[in-house]
């Protein structure tokens, strides 16, 4: 592993699991656990269970399970590794890179997010207690926009009043000069001196996933160029894989499995105010393929790209259409992404759209979104005359290099016929040019996919109601041991003797054994990692057990450890009697194995009369 054991112990000791959830999803106290909706599957009612004592979370609708670590992996899409480096900059923990020695500081990082925390709440109060004429300005425009209540408090709005004031400010708090301008919140003059970067604008911060504030973007107020200043890049910002509003909208991308990207700030607030709370936008950039890959994280089902209906707009659709390739396709399986697009009316952007027309007419879009293939094989037949011979020729070819980077599909295939019905022609004519066309170089989607790529299905076989019993019973024992590493211990023994019925959890009772023995004061996070490096599903299964009120904990674990000890006495019986039926046995060797099967019939009959259910 890159990454020191030491390291890793270190950072999970600093996340707290609760904290962590409740950045992404409203968690509430149940007794000592926490409870949430899973943000893996959409649910109304919470089935998410949050153990704050073991750090541990597992879902009983839908099986995810696991430690901090698991809960960033799967809901950022990322490796072990990342994760644990993600964690540590939340935490502010340098760690160590065992491949090479050197220490991977994320101390520099941590100092510009600070001075961006900082810029964000400065601007924050001057926008909402400023008393200037300018400060007021920008108050009566997000009024005007609807922005105003608690709108401005939400999405931390601020007003840049310039004059250096950030400057002056941020000098007071330590933050050195240097520092504001690696962070892109002030610029250094020719002359030596430094001035704020933003003046007179209404502030948008741009938060990354984590919630953290790592750059801005202002909007002038009344007349003025550019319109709209962002950031410029920066150690913490790269607009090509940063979007805006995303910290709030993921959970809900990942309920619902569907995004919706827009073009501006506003608008992003518009529909999450109104109840669309799916929205992001990118940032003064075209939508790049990061950008997608980023959203297929989170959006299992659909990403909707919602054009403004003016010339802006339209041209970003024709930049979309370079996103076609096979990734849309059905042979590309698991890893396809749904690419859909719309376009709003009457050259409306989302926020005025909703003003206008209400959010009910806005999901009925987003909701009759065509395919971006047939949204861009439509845009190009509508530029052309199909009242005409070589109109409708031309209009052929313009379609069909839409269809160009996926021509060998059978999708592309389907596509060409249907154009043939729209177009009037031969549809052994539409596939011949298709075949003929020439397809361009298409992005490589095949990382995006490596996080995501599953364990091969285990094959299907039928098992008896007393084999499925059995089973859950061996599922049970382990995932409590798991759980309470001091009963564990006690229990080795009976663990290591156990004829596991289902392989997997015999995998996990040795994991279990194995990460005991080497460490007993593990804990059971640890554990659970430990188990996951060797069976994609341990996480699930390992945190899936709980224990009702008021039970027993020692007896429960107690009973089913004798459950399958009983269970393993009466599957010897079977493979003795069997014997019996051997005809190369022996006289004397039938009478021993004979002998044999009374004394365990007893010693099982005593247990079962002594053994009584708890379960």
């Amino acid at each position: 592993m890159a990454i020191s054991d030491e390291d890793i112990q270190k950072v999970r000791e600093a996340t707290d699991l609760v904290a962590l959830f409740g950045e992404r999803v409203p968690v509430r106290q149940r007794g000592r656990d926490f409870w949430c909706c899973c943000p893996f599957h959409n649910e109304k009612t919470p089935s998410c269970k949050i153990d704050p004592s073991t750090q541990l979370w597992h879902c009983f609708g839908c099986g995810e399970g696991g430690d901090v670590f698991g809960f960033v992996m799967k809901m950022d899409d990322v490796n072990f590794p990342d994760a644990v480096r993600m964690l540590a900059d939340r935490a502010h923990i340098d760690i160590v890179d065992d491949r090479g020695g050197n220490r991977v500081s994320s101390s520099k990082k941590a100092r510009l997010r600070e001075v961006c925390g900082e810029t964000c709440a400065f601007y924050h109060e001057q926008l909402m207690r400023g008393k200037s004429a300018e400060a007021d300005a920008a108050r009566s425009y997000l009024g005007g926009r609807g922005f105003g209540g608690k709108v401005p408090k939400k999405w931390k709005l601020g007003f840049a009043p310039g004059r250096s004031m950030l400057v002056r400010h941020l000098s007071s708090k330590g933050f050195k000069y240097e520092e504001m301008v690696e962070a892109n919140v002030a610029v250094q003059r020719d002359n030596g001196r430094v001035y704020d970067r933003f003046y007179d604008r209404v502030m948008f911060p741009i938060f990354d996933p984590q919630g953290e504030c790592i750059a801005f973007g202002g909007r002038v107020i009344g007349d003025g160029e550019p319109k709209y200043l962002n950031s410029q890049e920066t150690p913490l910002f790269h607009k090509s894989n940063v979007l805006y509003g995303l910290d709030k909208a993921k959970a809900a991308m990942t309920a619902t499995g569907t995004a919706i990207i827009v073009e501006g700030y506003t608008d992003v607030i518009a529909l999450h105010e109104s109840g669309i709370e799916n929205a992001v936008a990118t940032l003064g950039t075209a939508l790049t393929i990061q950008h997608v890959r980023i959203i297929a994280r989170h959006a299992s089902k659909r990403i909707v790209y919602l054009f403004d209906g003016d010339a802006a707009g339209q041209r970003a659709a024709d930049r979309a259409l370079g996103f076609i390739d096979e990734s849309m396709t059905p042979e590309a399986g698991k890893t396809r992404v749904e690419l859909c697009a719309v376009t709003l009316p009457d050259d409306l952007d989302p926020a005025d759209f909703v003003a206008k027309r209400g959010v009910d007419e806005l999901r009925e879009l987003v909701a009759g979104a065509k395919p971006l293939i047939a949204y861009g094989i439509d845009r190009r037949l509508a530029a052309h005359d199909l009242s005409s011979a070589a109109g409708r020729t031309r209009a052929m070819a313009d379609a069909l290099s839409v269809l160009a980077p996926i021509k060998g599909s059978v999708l592309a295939k389907d596509y060409a016929v249907q154009l043939a019905g729209k177009l009037m022609m031969r549809e052994q004519d539409v596939l011949d040019a298709l075949a003929a066309v020439k397809a361009p170089r298409v992005y490589d989607r095949a990382e995006a996919g490596d996080a995501q790529q599953a364990a091969q299905p285990e094959p299907q076989v039928e098992i008896s109601p007393a084999e499925r019993s059995r089973r859950r019973f061996e599922r049970r024992l382990v995932s409590l041991l798991a759980q309470n590493p001091s009963i564990a211990l006690e229990h080795a023994d009976s663990l290591a003797q156990t004829q596991w019925h289902d392989p997997t959890n015999g995998l996990l009772a040795q994991s279990i054994l194995e990460t005991l023995a080497a460490n007993p004061s593990a804990t059971p996070a640890q554990i659970v990692a430990n188990a996951s490096a060797k069976a994609p599903r341990a996480a699930g299964a390992l945190t899936s057990a709980g224990v009702q009120e008021n039970e027993d904990l020692a007896s429960t674990i107690a009973f089913l450890i004798e459950e399958l000890e009983i269970g393993d006495m009466e599957q010897t019986l079977i493979s003795m009697n069997a014997q019996l039926k051997d005809p190369e046995l022996s006289a004397d060797e039938r009478e021993l194995v004979f002998a044999a099967i009374v004394e365990l019939q007893k010693s099982v009959t005593a247990k079962r009369a002594a053994h009584k259910p708890t379960l």
